[in-house]
């Protein structure tokens, strides 16, 4: 008997799908996203960053999917989770019998909530253009369940991230390491202070409910963000979209790196920041052992999940900056309450060690860590840029407190997306923080 658990089904919606290049068409497909099914249920995934998936899929039940992009496309992965196996799902185009784009072969993965990224070879000759794909799944051991559906994605053949896991492209971090190395490095001069520090200062650039690196493609499935940083970023945002844009409210310009918080509001009214400087130095007790970010390096630091009081005097809280400081706490006693010539301010440390392996990991944060004893060792060898986020707001508060989007105090988090120019992001790194040289936002001493 099918098994129906309590989960909100969504309403039948259009997906909605950039048109990717003939050369690189790579497209995810959110599986809950469909435009009509038979026999589906939605159910929220278990492991951080999954999102929805469709669930306990049978014989006979059908997902429809409209307006993707398959030109290009010469693979097709799919996110899968299974308790039984014994089945398979066919993608095929126009219609539920219509010709065969790719299929694939499930076998018990462990569990309904075990998920494994299984990749298959497009038929030759399929369909190009805007096309509505169906998949149909085909129980080969009776009419029970079989397997859970959390995403789609039609590639061009590059290796696909695996499970949440996207590796470094090799040859191009090679090819960035290799510059890197080649750089000569500029005389410091007499009088600089010796601290391995560069920076790029960010003002607020635009609010959305989207999150590219934990909702990719998903518009609205987020808590409210603040943007700084590239003003292209929405859910859709990819290494190459923020590149191809121009547009950034950073200094300096080479600099089209996305940067995002939890919108932060008093009295339901958002509060943006006065500005926020992003540091790029080092706390290793040799910094020369630095090298830049790869090209399309994500990460996450805090955690929009914890939920605890933040009394005064808690480690990794909001602050008073300025003269007056603080002179009170909120009633809940959860934010300070600045003095009128004083701001709220707080400071956001990133990892700082790398894995040497993979731009992104499940949770965002698996393939990074802190160097807590100033070194970079064991499962995270490559000392990285320490980046730390200084984020000042307008205001002095009230006993009415704050929120954040992402609810309390505590629940304080910040993305990074790097897309840098190589050769500016390299030369700041051989510069300042491996030659220990403190440089302002231009990459000067």
């Amino acid at each position: 008997m099918r098994r129906y658990l309590a989960a909100t089904l969504l309403a039948a919606a259009t997906v909605l799908v950039a048109s990717a290049p003939a050369n690189a068409a790579t497209v995810t497909v959110q599986a809950e996203a469909y435009a009509a099914q038979s026999g589906s249920q939605v159910e929220t995934t278990a492991d951080t960053g999954g999102g929805q998936n469709v669930a306990y899929l049978g014989e006979g039940d059908w997902l429809r999917y409209d307006n993707v992009t398959l030109t290009g496309v010469s693979s097709v992965s799919a996110r899968v989770a299974s308790a039984v196996g014994a089945g398979r799902v066919e993608l095929r185009t126009g219609s539920t019998t219509g010709p065969l784009l790719a299929q694939f072969a499930i076998t018990a993965t462990g569990g309904w909530q075990t998920w494994t990224t299984l990749t298959a070879t497009a038929a030759a000759n399929h369909p190009v253009g805007s096309q509505t794909v169906f998949a149909v799944l085909r129980n080969t051991t009776g009419g029970g369940d079989f397997v859970n559906l959390n995403w789609f994605t039609f590639g061009d053949g590059a290796p696909p991230a695996q499970d949440g896991w996207a590796p470094v492209d090799a040859a191009a971090w090679n090819a960035q390491l290799a510059a890197f190395r080649a750089l000569t490095p500029r005389p410091v001069p007499a009088g600089t202070v010796r601290v391995p520090e560069f920076n790029a200062t960010c003002a607020y650039s635009h609010s959305r409910p989207d999150d590219p690196i934990i909702f990719p493609g998903l518009p609205g499935a987020s808590h409210m963000h603040t943007f700084l940083g590239n003003d292209s970023t929405n859910a859709h945002s990819t290494t190459r979209t923020l590149l191809a844009n121009a547009g950034t409210t950073c200094r300096p310009a080479p600099d089209l790196s996305a940067y995002w918080i939890p919108t932060l509001y008093e009295n339901d009214r958002a509060i943006e920041p006065k500005d926020v400087v992003v540091y790029y130095g080092s706390r290793l007790t040799d910094p020369s052992a630095t090298v830049p970010f790869p090209q399309g390096f994500r990460m996450i630091a805090g955690d929009a999940r914890q939920q605890t009081p933040t009394p005064a005097g808690s480690v990794n809280a909001f602050y008073c900056a300025g003269p007056g400081g603080e002179i009170g706490r909120s009633a809940d006693g959860n934010w300070p309450v600045c003095a009128p010539t004083a701001v709220l301010m707080f400071h956001l440390v990133f990892q700082d060690c790398w894995d040497g392996r993979n731009l992104d990991s499940p949770t965002h944060k698996a393939h990074v860590a802190y160097s807590y004893d100033g070194t970079c060792r064991g499962d995270y060898p490559v000392a990285i840029p320490n980046l730390s986020f200084l984020i000042a707001y307008p205001t002095s508060g009230s006993p009415n407190g704050f929120r954040l989007a992402s609810g309390m105090a505590s629940s304080m988090h910040g993305d990074a997306f790097m897309a840098w120019d190589n050769r500016a992001l390299g030369e700041r790194v051989r510069n300042c923080v491996v030659q220990k040289a403190k440089c302002n936002t231009d990459g000067d001493f």
